[in-house]
């Protein structure tokens, strides 16, 4: 997994004009970090920093470690703002981990094996990817930064689903501990639509034919 490391101070300004002021700075985005029977602690996280962890997508599932004050604390992202039409952030939300408590966490799904995919190279079909991330529980040192999911063996007219996707040891896809009628698809391969208009010239075809 990769590590993210932020840098925050303690934001004593608070209120919405306070947060807007601190955005027209352009250094820090207000946050808040909250979780762990603790506190919530408002914060200001450096800008730049931040900005460049957006663009990776394990941001989003990772263990992060934030420098508030000096001081570290373990944290994932709970919520991320964004101004509507602006490419500005402009709140996020963090949550403190326990180490000895399972947290709950939406990690990417990597297909993989998609150009060798037979239901593809050699049946003509068409591959529809259904999920592009899965909701597991697990204690924070088991969380991964994404799952794989190999599609290289499906075939026309066959689905993978939730629980062909392997996961860590420890983890559990939170679907799936509802009961099997929640093994959702994640992806399968089809073969393709064929219009009403193909398919009339192709009917014309075999009758002339005969």
């Amino acid at each position: 997994m990769k590590l993210f490391k932020l840098n925050a101070e303690v934001r004593e300004d608070l209120g919405k004009g306070a947060s807007r002021r601190l955005r027209r700075t352009n250094d820090f985005v207000p946050g808040i970090v909250y979780g762990a029977d603790k506190a919530p602690t408002p914060v200001m996280v450096d800008k730049p920093s931040l900005y460049k962890a957006v663009d990776d997508e394990a941001f989003y599932s990772s263990i992060i470690t934030l420098n508030v004050a000096g001081k570290a604390e373990k944290v994932v992202i709970r919520d991320l703002q964004r101004h509507p039409f602006k490419p500005l952030l402009t709140h996020i939300d963090f949550l403190r981990i326990d180490p000895t408590h399972k947290l709950t966490m939406n990690v990417p799904l990597h297909i993989t094996g998609q150009e060798a995919c037979v239901g593809v190279k050699d049946q003509d079909g068409v591959l529809h990817i259904l999920a592009t991330d899965v909701e597991i529980s697990c204690l924070p040192e088991a969380l991964p930064e994404y799952l794989e999911l190999d599609v290289s063996k499906l075939e026309v007219g066959h689905t993978l689903h939730l629980s062909d996707i392997a996961l860590p040891e420890g983890a559990e896809s939170v679907a799936l501990s509802h009961g099997a009628d929640h093994d959702t698809a994640v992806v399968n391969v089809t073969r393709p639509n064929i219009s009403a208009d193909a398919e009339d010239t192709a009917e014309g075809e075999e009758a002339a034919a005969e």
